[in-house]
């Protein structure tokens, strides 16, 4: 009889659930999902092939699941990190500073690789998870535009083109002193993209959680003269 994971078998169900979500996560840093099976997730997860059938009728389900999580939780967190925030600039920077820290474990599979390697309805209800995400950054950039601090534009073909800068590109270094370079630089970057003024202070502090790396505090980007 397989080892229970927990005290009951409800906390059971979800330790193995999510000791998959971790491993597929894991998997997923190394290799395409097209390369990963269901038994290398299992391996990877330290349970048996036959417990993940147990939660998940196929690799795509098992995917979608995950995202699922990943988006909850990610969006918690995002939340989180916005409370109190009210300087639309400032909520803007958060958001992009989330997403760069969080980006080496976090999926967006909206396009590209991931997409292309499920079927065409496990594709759209991806795209749906990450939808959140947009709709998040939409208000941000609404409540901006609002307030007078960038100009009028169209969310929706503002937003693909940050998260492509965002989500795309070199990884975040891991290094403290490139990393605080590479955050500053993204920072301005991103908020002279939309036409918004470079604060001469620091992205207000992220709430640290277990899916972003530790916050290392950047100096503040200073404005162009002129």
């Amino acid at each position: 009889m397989p080892k229970i994971m927990g005290s009951s078998l409800a906390e059971h169900r979800e330790r193995t659930r999510n000791a998959l979500f971790d491993a597929l996560s894991e998997l997923m840093a190394h290799r395409s999902f097209d390369k990963i099976t269901l038994s290398d997730v299992a391996a990877h997860a330290g349970v048996g092939r036959t417990a993940v059938y147990n939660h998940f009728a196929d690799k795509e389900d098992l995917l979608l699941a995950f995202m699922e999580h990943e988006t909850a939780r990610y969006a918690e967190q995002l939340s989180r990190a916005l409370t109190g925030v009210e300087d639309p600039i400032d909520r803007l920077r958060i958001y992009v500073r989330q997403q760069a820290i969080v980006k080496r474990s976090y999926h967006f599979p909206t396009t590209g690789p991931l997409s292309s390697a499920v079927s065409r309805s496990t594709a759209g209800r991806l795209r749906a998870h990450a939808g959140l995400m947009a709709q998040m950054l939409a208000q941000i950039l609404t409540d901006a535009m609002d307030s007078g601090v960038i100009p009028r534009q169209d969310p929706a073909q503002v937003i693909p083109l940050v998260h492509a800068c965002v989500m795309g590109g070199r990884p975040t270094p891991t290094d403290p002193q490139q990393r605080a370079a590479y955050l500053a630089a993204l920072d301005a970057f991103v908020l002279r993209a939309v036409g918004a003024p470079v604060p001469h202070h620091d992205v207000p502090v992220l709430v640290r959680s277990s899916a972003t790396e530790p916050e290392t505090p950047a100096k503040p980007p200073v404005a162009a003269a002129g």
